[in-house]
Formats: C-alpha cells, structure tokens, sequence
C-alpha cells in the first residue's frame, strides 16, 4: 500500500507495465501540473493540448450529476484514469474504490485528490483484481467500450456486466457513460472517437479494433441479457465527455437540443449538416434518443 495525503494506493495487482498512455511527455506533464500546481480544474494555459484538457477540465464532472449515488453509498469506479470524476463521485458517497490499469494515471488521480480520505485506488486488471465487498453502484465512465483490455473472454462486453453485477448489493445500480455509434455527429462528419476513422461505426467495426461501441438498443439487450432491470437512458450533449447539458427520457423529446456546435477538441472535422438543427427537426420523436451523440444508462441488478 501507497498513501498520497489521505488517499491509499494498492499495488498488490500491478504488473509494471503501463500499456494504456496518452504518452510518457503529456503524462509526465500532467501529473506535474496536480503535483504542483492550483486552480488547473477550470482552466490552464495548456488546455490548448487536448490530453490535458481532457483529463483535468472540471466540465468532465458534469456527467456524475443524474447518478442517484447517497451519502451512505459505497462505489466502485471501474478505469478511473487520472481522476476526471472521481473527485465528483467521492463527494457524493461515502466511500469509493477505484481500479486502474495505469500507475501513473492512478497516481495523477491520487495526488488531484489527496485531501479526500475516502478513495482507494487498486491498480490493475479489474478481471485480476479479487473484490470480496458488494457495492451500491459501479461506474463505467468511458470505459465499456474497451472491454477488450479488461476482459479475457470470447464475448468480452457480456461477461464484463456479468462480472460487475457480481459486485453489486441487490438493487445495486451500473451507470455505463458512452458514445453512440449511430451518434449523429458521425453521419454529419465527425471521425469515430476511438479508431479516428469516419464511419467506422456506422459502417462496421474492423476485426482488429479493439474497441466497440454500441447503438441504444444494443445496449439494452446487452443489460437485460445479463440480469439487469430499471434500465434508463440520460443524453448527454454535445457528448459525455463534455457535457453542458443532460437530458432524460422525457425531456430529450419535449425540449430544444441546444449545444455548442463546435465540440470536436483534438482534430479537424468534415461537417456535412448542422447537428444542432438536425436534432431540432427531430423534436417530438422517439428518433432523437436513438440518434443522441452519446448516453449515460442507468440500470439496477435485478
């Protein structure tokens, strides 16, 4: 065990290599900038570099804020990276347990929050790690698209929430925040988020890609299959790893979407149609939802 300030790091399950980097100059970076420096949550001068500004801008907070996490609530955060939400789900429970591929990422998010004494962050493969607690709720907050890298199985995402429903109480809840492949921003331009590919997506995924993500009813399928129930869809706009708005259910079909149009941070984009009044064509339709750009789901261990 690792104390930094009041946060304990546990290294039982690494093995020493970090496999998953933005790369060694930009983590280094980063983590120098929470080692030494404050105030870099709401803004820095290199925010100009998407990596930091993705992994220390306080607009990644905003995706915890639908999550019905109580005061009384133990959480496990699965691929907590550098600590983007951690800080937000600690504030709302009463303790939490985070697991990370990563030692550097883990000790990014160990030292953003070394005044917090209720996170413990497990370094390691989450399939490696024993878990021998039940929890009220486990977040995958960009994470499930990458069950490839956490699941050593022929069907990767399946045993993925089978695994996670094992560690919830009855009644416990998942909330997975991920993008749509059928997001409208890939069929007005934008390139795929994890193969950097226009259409992949849509079109299909390569054999080779290890990532996957997944259309709204896709994922439905997925949860119910593996046991769980109360299933409910939140559409974060323009996407969950930014959020300024989240709409539910009802809302996202009552009200105007309304966004900043330009929410393409780290390349440049082909735009063939405006998002924006796309979405606002479609109010009123069960279409909306199923075109949202991304989704957090809610769903509870049946």
């Amino acid at each position: 065990m690792d104390k930094i300030g009041e946060v304990t790091m546990d290294l039982t399950y690494y093995t020493g290599d970090d496999n998953y980097s933005d790369g060694d100059d930009v983590e280094n970076r980063i983590l120098q900038i929470v080692k030494d420096e404050e105030g870099y949550e709401f803004s820095h001068k290199e925010y100009a570099s998407w990596p930091v500004l993705y992994h220390l801008s306080r607009q990644r907070e905003n995706i915890i804020e639908p999550m019905r996490i109580s005061s009384d609530d133990s959480v496990l955060e699965i691929g907590a990276g550098m600590g983007a939400v951690t800080g937000a789900i600690a504030k709302k429970c009463k303790h939490v347990d985070c697991i990370e591929l990563s030692k550097r990422r883990s000790l990014v998010n160990a030292y953003r929050h070394r005044d917090m004494d209720n996170i413990n962050i497990i370094v390691g493969n989450f399939q490696d790690v024993t878990i021998d607690k039940k929890y009220d709720a486990v977040t995958l907050i960009g994470v499930f698209e990458y069950a490839y890298y956490y699941i050593d199985s022929s069907n990767p995402y399946i045993d993925f929430l089978s695994k996670i429903r094992d560690c919830l109480k009855p009644g416990g809840k998942i909330y997975i925040a991920i993008e749509n492949k059928l997001g409208l921003k890939y069929f007005s331009g934008y390139h795929e988020d994890h193969t950097g590919v226009a259409g992949s997506g849509i079109e299909g995924y390569r054999r080779d890609d290890k990532v996957r993500t997944f259309s709204k009813s896709q994922l439905q399928r997925m949860l119910t299959q593996t046991g769980y129930g109360n299933i409910e869809f939140y559409y974060p706009f323009p996407d969950y790893k930014f959020p300024t708005v989240i709409y539910d259910e009802e809302t996202i079909k009552s009200m105007e979407v309304d966004y900043a149009r330009n929410s393409n941070y780290d390349s440049d984009v082909c735009i063939f149609f405006d998002q924006v009044k796309a979405f606002g064509n479609m109010s009123g339709t069960d279409e909306i939802s199923i075109f949202a750009n991304s989704f957090l789901i809610e769903a509870v261990k049946g």
